[in-house]
């Protein structure tokens, strides 16, 4: 899987509520809806910066920080956010993003900057910088994780196959 799209950069310690603010957490359970305020507290105009094209957000260590609840991963899928990009993850996370269908990429972020066109490619494990010609390479994920990401999440992998189903 590849993925191209421009670079949103922030800095380290993204929490979950940074993601999507506390405020908006128990107020719908429509994910569009909700989409509208991911990163606000940080970018108010996140949204509608990366919603029409898609994006690849970049941050430093330690992003998705804080509670545990599945909505931070889920609000940055439907806001069109198509990967994160971090120098690490807070684990819980981690999980959530990949059950939820939303690619993770460790890797040092420091030479990315804002507005660069970022391709991804999860299987060769590498990140190019198409802007500065740059490559990073990163360790892609277990095949389990890459086959859950494939199939669009933990639920949809269980609709698709109707249980764990995974070669090998």
């Amino acid at each position: 899987m590849s993925l191209t799209a421009k670079a949103f950069k922030f800095g380290d310690d993204i929490n979950t509520d940074y993601i999507i603010s506390g405020k908006y957490k128990f107020k719908s359970n429509d994910m569009d809806d909700m989409a509208r305020h991911a990163m606000e507290e940080l970018d108010p105009q996140y949204y509608e910066r990366v919603s029409p094209q898609g994006g690849i957000l970049v941050a430093g260590t330690n992003f998705g920080c804080g509670s545990s609840r599945e909505q931070a991963p889920l609000v940055l899928i439907h806001s069109n956010t198509k990967a994160v990009l971090a120098k690490s993850f807070a684990r819980i996370f981690f999980r959530n993003a990949i059950n939820t269908g939303l690619p993770l990429v460790e890797v040092d972020t420091d030479r990315i900057d804002e507005g660069d066109e970022i391709e991804v490619d999860l299987e060769a494990g590498l990140v190019r910088n198409l802007s500065t010609g740059e490559e990073l390479v990163f360790a892609p994920l277990p095949a389990v994780m890459a086959q859950l990401l494939a199939d669009g999440g933990l639920a949809a992998h269980f609709r698709r196959h109707g249980g764990f189903a995974f070669e090998g």
